[in-house]
């Protein structure tokens, strides 16, 4: 397995999905690519969350469980 990319905060704040960016977020300091997801359109979800940022305490709230990262690629980490 390859090693993780490393992000910092300012970094993953550009992969917004905004202006065809990639759409990434953290959770549990893991960065997840959910580019593909058609629930993310423009970076946003819901109308409640944004991409670019780690969702960890708002994804508390989330109906579903932390098992919907198995349907996204895991591609870094949080430093």
């Amino acid at each position: 397995m390859a090693e993780l990319r490393k992000f910092t905060v300012k970094e993953l704040e550009e992969v917004n999905g905004k202006n065809g960016k990639p759409v990434y977020i953290v959770y549990h300091g893991k960065v997840y690519d959910i580019s593909a997801s058609s629930f993310w359109s423009r970076g946003e979800h819901m109308g409640m969350h944004n991409a670019g940022k780690d969702l960890t305490e708002e994804l508390e709230l989330a109906p579903h469980g932390e098992e919907i990262f198995e349907r996204v690629k895991l591609i870094g980490k949080i430093v």
